[in-house]
């Protein structure tokens, strides 16, 4: 009989099945449902929130853009007679009250028609869609540098704390973010096209690329996937070479942000008490940082990299223009030139809905990997 007890003891010690009390099982399927269910919770609200994000966003626009008065008149104000132009602005309804105008506005964007452009007598869609894929590529392109830069130098100016690479990698950043993406492109573009003659200077393909991309039936727009599309090896590579100055130079902007960011981070979870105490358990210091202080200091870059990715948008602009590369962002400083508001209204807005999808899908990813967001 003891030793039954014993025996009782010892496997409710070891946690057997006296420790399995009616309901746990329970108890944890409704906290892992409760869980669940405010997650997805989280996610509708945090979607839903950018609907009212957007349509603030499109009202600033709209308002914005009819300050100087009607799109036609800033357009072709000095090209057409006084006669032409009243018939054109009334065909448009542009002479209606401002408010008629705002919700036909509204009313057309809720059935995808964007209007059509002034300088070109082009859907606005249209213009979206051919140069959108561009500026896609080149942003992507740009989030690859700026994650390589970032991840590297700031791991190792937080690894070399406080020495000459640590100092180094410091100014490196400030100068990155503080040089404007246009004069860097132009110096980028001085060493490697001009002095070293090993990079093109300027758009996203050669000629003979772009009679090839011709030949494609179904052509994605984002010519890394198309030259693999044609499967010719040449094609890709001449993309590759057009796209590493432009994808520099906007990627290096952000890099500065994330290298601070990382070094910050990696340093303060470095000197925190569970890093202290693996180290006084003769963990070796390159497992320190790849193992317990690394995966903490992503979560503030996540976070921050919604924000980014806007200010690359904003900085798209300038980077097409100065490598001609053919996007969004040199589309919209070639129709503010002509004044051609309706189209620069529908390519800013749609910057506008992309970066709240950004951050909407930031917030979330933030949500999944940070153990302090409750939801």
């Amino acid at each position: 009989m003891t030793q039954g007890n014993s025996d009782s003891g010892a496997v409710e010690a070891a946690g057997g099945p006296a420790d399995a009390r009616p309901g746990d099982g329970a108890r944890a399927h409704v906290t892992k449902n409760r869980i669940s269910g405010g997650f997805f919770r989280f996610l509708i609200v945090r979607f839903l929130l950018i609907i009212p994000t957007v349509f603030i966003l499109v009202t600033i626009v709209f308002f914005v853009m009819r300050a100087t008065g009607d799109p036609i008149s800033a357009a072709m104000g000095g090209r057409l007679t006084p006669q032409e132009l009243h018939r054109r602005i009334h065909a448009a309804g542009y002479d209606k009250p401002l408010i008629v105008q705002y919700l036909h506005y509204l009313s057309d964007l809720l059935h995808g028609n964007l209007g059509t452009t002034l300088t070109d007598n082009q859907p606005v869609s249209s213009i979206l869609m051919r140069y959108g894929a561009a500026t896609l590529e080149l942003s992507l392109l740009s989030i690859v540098v700026a994650l390589v830069f970032g991840i590297v130098f700031g791991r190792i100016a937080a690894r070399h704390r406080d020495h000459a690479a640590d100092a180094g990698i410091r100014i490196f950043a400030i100068l990155c973010y503080a040089t404007p993406v246009f004069f860097l492109g132009l110096v980028l573009k001085l060493i490697f096209s001009v002095w070293l003659n090993v990079l093109p200077s300027s758009g996203r393909s050669d000629l003979a690329s772009e009679m090839q991309f011709n030949r494609l039936v179904s052509p994605t727009g984002l010519y890394i996937i198309d030259a693999l599309q044609l499967g010719n090896m040449q094609v890709l590579l001449d993309v590759l070479r057009h796209a590493v100055l432009p994808a520099l130079a906007l990627g290096l902007l952000t890099a500065g942000v994330f290298i601070r960011l990382v070094r910050t981070n990696v340093i303060s979870t470095y000197t925190s008490g569970y890093v202290e105490a693996a180290r006084s358990r003769g963990v070796s210091e390159k497992r320190l940082l790849s193992k317990h202080a690394w995966k903490p200091a992503l979560i503030p870059i996540i976070t921050v990299m919604g924000m980014q990715i806007a200010m690359m948008l904003a900085g798209a602009v300038l980077t097409e223009t100065t490598f001609e590369w053919k996007g969004l962002g040199f589309m919209l400083s070639q129709y503010l030139k002509a004044r051609d508001f309706v189209a620069v209204q529908g390519i800013v807005i749609l910057i506008a809905v992309i970066v709240s999808l950004v951050n909407f899908i930031v917030d979330v990813i933030s949500a999944l990997i940070d153990p302090r967001v409750r939801y």
